[in-house]
């Protein structure tokens, strides 16, 4: 198969923000399906994965992947130095069914012929993006060394990324990094008049920016808005100005008991050596979603949450998100996210990580705050029995294990599985990574003992297709992000979902 379609396209000449730019115009050509990118001089880049660990290398839910041959002879590309331009082609992976000889890959509006919906089924698209805040990409710029001045622009970089929302069309959007003044007159606007209602959180103190979460009008009803602030004024760990988003959502359908969607978005602390601080944050989203998803019957509703965990595929803080559990005893601040290489944030998680006085137990739930009952005997407990129960309770509030009771698979894979490169979402002038996440609840069988091929059963959401995502050594190839036709420094994550009535 060909995985691409190669254009020839002019070029300048950019050092460090000097010299030629290129003449394009601002009216760039649709981000249609079949993106494309230029071929010639493509260079090996030596992928700054850090601490990347494939969960498994399975085939079987994997089709059309992108392929390509390195050219050995090269080294990294210097980001001084950046001659492509073009656009890069993404496709769609149909996940619905297994046997990937049979399906076939198809455009954007249209079905894969075993995915078609029917009247006991809700299909529905997310999309995930960090759409790069323009003070943000300012105080940073030293990220953005390898990109035309032109193309940094908010007045450049707004039309572009509308054009992307507005081609993929997705049912429900999860964006980080909006900032407020280009919400209120720019964004929240545009895509109202697509359709949408909009949802916002800023971030807490100074920070300008935050999560927005929207929707579609004609797709869903709006239950309940529920904000989340990681800052807490009584806790000194948590002086970061961090936000959650939680929505409860009501498919628009003609069946009376009509189910919900949890839809969380988050962006978590970027600092790799304070894994505390991510964890603690993570657990307060968890805290909330469990408390807005829970249903009459115990259970839970079927849940997605999104966001930029600023965490890689492996870390600590990943794995416990996926497999619900984990032991932190002994962990490094500094490794919970996977990100840190040097010796610093090397000081051990403290056992618990955060105070009893934050109302979050270690299953990630909302503590009921009571006062100890006391109950009037003929005779008062003596002080040594006072001393054993105070013992008691400290011991058990002591435990080093993390839980939470939701079942999450990740939409992506986090890697080819023909050559084992990694996927990234994010790509500037210091790493390309992955730390954009779509989660989503699903009851899980395992496949062939593989422990990444899972699929989703009666209960839960059902992934049906994704975006394809890219390697580092895709990026570079048309000057990594942002670029003339990119204009995030992380690419939009999209997935279609399938519910079960």
């Amino acid at each position: 198969m060909e995985a691409w379609r190669c254009v020839r396209r002019g070029y300048g000449r950019c050092v460090v923000g000097r010299g030629r730019y290129p003449m394009f115009s601002h009216h760039q050509k649709s981000l249609g399906r079949d993106w494309t990118t230029p071929w010639e001089n493509l260079q090996r880049t030596p992928f700054q994965y850090w601490n990347w660990r494939p969960d498994s290398l399975s085939h079987t839910s994997l089709l059309h992947l992108s392929s390509y041959i390195m050219n050995s002879e090269g080294d990294e590309p210097s980001s001084k130095r950046r001659k492509h331009q073009g656009t890069i082609q993404r496709h769609w992976e149909y996940i619905c069914n297994h046997n990937k000889d049979k399906t076939k890959i198809l455009g954007d509006q249209n079905v894969d012929p075993k995915c078609e919906d029917s009247d006991n089924k809700f299909d529905f698209s997310v999309m995930s993006y960090n759409i790069l805040s323009q003070d943000l990409l300012e105080d940073n710029s030293h990220l953005y060394r390898h990109c035309r001045r032109p193309v940094l622009h908010w007045s450049f970089r707004f039309p572009n990324i509308l054009k992307e929302i507005k081609h993929f069309d997705a049912d429900v959007l999860c964006l980080q990094e909006v900032q407020e003044d280009h919400y209120g007159a720019e964004i929240r606007p545009s895509l109202e008049s697509l359709g949408y209602h909009c949802e916002y959180k800023m971030r807490t103190g100074r920070k300008p920016d935050g999560c927005a979460i929207c929707f579609k009008h004609s797709k869903f009803s709006l239950l309940s808005v529920n904000p989340v602030e990681f800052y807490r004024r009584d806790v000194p760990l948590l002086d970061r100005d961090n936000v959650g988003l939680v929505l409860l959502l009501q498919p628009k359908l003609a069946s009376a008991a009509s189910p919900v969607i949890c839809v969380a978005n988050t962006h978590l602390l970027y600092n790799p050596r304070r894994g505390d601080i991510k964890l603690t944050q993570l657990a307060m989203l968890l805290a909330e979603i469990s408390s807005v998803a829970h249903q009459k019957d115990g259970s839970f509703c079927p849940i997605v949450m999104c966001g930029d965990f600023n965490s890689v595929p492996g870390s600590p803080l990943y794995s416990f998100i996926k497999e619900g559990k984990l032991n932190y005893e002994g962990l490094a601040i500094g490794k919970v996210s996977g990100q840190e290489q040097s010796s610093r944030g090397q000081r051990i998680l403290s056992i618990p990580i955060w105070p009893p006085n934050l109302g979050i137990s270690q299953n990630c739930v909302y503590e009921v705050q009571q006062l100890p009952k006391v109950e009037k005997t003929d005779s008062d407990l003596t002080q040594t029995e006072l001393d054993k129960t105070e013992v008691l309770v400290t011991a058990e509030k002591l435990s080093s294990h993390l839980q939470h009771h939701f079942s999450l698979s990740s939409v992506y894979s986090h890697y080819f599985p023909d050559t084992g490169i990694p996927e990234v979402t994010t790509c500037h002038s210091r790493s390309a990574i992955t730390v954009d996440y779509i989660f989503y609840s699903a009851a899980k069988e395992d496949v062939a003992g593989q422990p990444g091929a899972e699929v989703a059963l009666v209960g839960g959401l059902k992934l049906l297709a994704r975006l394809s995502l890219l390697t580092e050594q895709d990026l570079w190839t048309v000057n990594g992000l942002p670029n003339e036709n990119n204009s995030s420094d992380h690419l939009p994550l999209l997935a279609k979902f399938r519910l079960e009535l």
